[in-house]
């Protein structure tokens, strides 16, 4: 069985092809490439990734104006009918712009740019896209930000922490991130955004492989891979 995933690209996207060489390498088949206006996904879709990069520019909130292009209204639909959604980096601006996540990321503390591989522990290992690591397991993704640090008001923090989903945490909070989130998950499990870049640590000879794992969680609990 064909793994059918879908790369959305838009502009100012520039992991895009990252992404769509992991889920490649992974599954064994080749995503589609899906540009950002249009209002149509693939029929029969498995996965849909948003990747990261700098979408229009970053010129009013990160994300804002791309969560508004025409296949995000298609995103949202199949998100809500339970297709599985990975938002990396700008993606996971766009998945909270969106409403697909909540809170937000605002600039990171110290006004920096932060680009360098982190540590980070893997909060939940039940989820798909995380069942193929430990719980508490420390990984290393690299990060490429200057609006990484997720904020979110205490009530929804304690919420997502008594739900089990914060799927990463860094080890190092390198962003000011609230309780050092990395990575959250939405209510039905099946949307996860997050700031490092699991796309590139795929290859030792990229530096790391600790991101395969997150595809292969998906794809093994999609299609049994």
């Amino acid at each position: 069985m064909a793994f059918r995933s879908a790369v959305i690209t838009f502009p100012g996207s520039n992991c895009d092809r990252d992404m769509a060489d992991a889920l490649e390498k992974i599954s064994g088949t080749a995503p589609y490439r899906v540009w950002h206006g249009d209002a149509d996904l693939p029929e029969g879709l498995d996965f849909i990734a948003l990747p990261g990069g700098f979408s229009y520019g970053d010129y009013l909130r990160c994300g804002a104006i791309a969560s508004r292009s025409p296949v995000m209204r298609a995103v949202i639909a199949a998100a809500d009918q339970g297709v599985p959604v990975l938002g990396v980096c700008n993606g996971f601006q766009v998945l909270t712009e969106s409403g697909l996540l909540p809170g937000a990321l605002l600039r990171n503390s110290g006004i920096r740019f932060v680009c360098r591989d982190v540590k980070l522990r893997v909060d939940n290992a039940q989820s798909l896209f995380t069942n193929a690591y430990g719980t508490g397991q420390e990984v290393s993704f690299p990060v490429a930000h200057h609006d990484g640090n997720y904020y979110a008001d205490d009530a929804t923090l304690d919420r997502l922490e008594g739900d089990g989903r914060v799927a990463f945490r860094y080890v190092e909070n390198v962003n000011g991130s609230s309780r050092a989130i990395a990575g959250v998950l939405n209510g039905a499990g099946n949307v996860l955004g997050m700031m490092p870049h699991p796309e590139r640590a795929i290859e030792a000879a990229h530096g790391g492989t600790d991101g395969r794992a997150l595809f292969e969680s998906a794809v093994r609990g999609l299609i049994g891979a």
